[in-house]
């Protein structure tokens, strides 16, 4: 069994093949072909009318307005993915630098703290290993 995803695929498919069969009839349109594009256009109509049939099915089906951008732009729309991983990565990195700096800084500022305030760092210390 297929999935309506693959339902609705495959009927997209269709209904495009469908579509440029109609281009090719009409770009070089002679009057004995009239039955066969009136023919073109019923099963045009019956596939939107199939297209229509699944929507229940992909109704919950997110898609991200800008994949739709990527098609606007001539662009796959695979690359959205692509690039949504590469930013992620990208901050994931730049967010690993921040806390790599900030541990460092927990670093330096314990030991100064140490070196100007012995007894209290002492006293801090302690405190925090009765309170774990």
């Amino acid at each position: 069994m297929t999935s309506p995803l693959e339902n609705l695929e495959t009927q997209l498919e269709m209904f495009i093949e469908n579509v440029r069969q109609i281009r090719i009839i009409v770009s070089d349109f002679q009057p004995q072909g009239q039955n066969v594009l009136n023919q073109k256009i019923n099963s045009l109509v019956t596939g939107l009318q199939e297209i229509d049939k699944l929507r229940p099915q992909v109704q919950d089906v997110y898609v991200p307005f800008e994949v739709f951008d990527y098609i606007d732009q001539d662009k796959n729309p695979q690359l959205y993915t692509k690039d949504c991983v590469e930013k992620a990565l990208a901050k994931n990195e730049e967010v690993k630098g921040k806390i790599d700096a900030y541990r460092k800084f927990k670093s330096n500022l314990l030991l100064e703290l140490y070196k100007t305030f012995p007894n209290e760092m002492n006293n801090y210390r302690a405190y925090r290993k009765d309170s774990i």
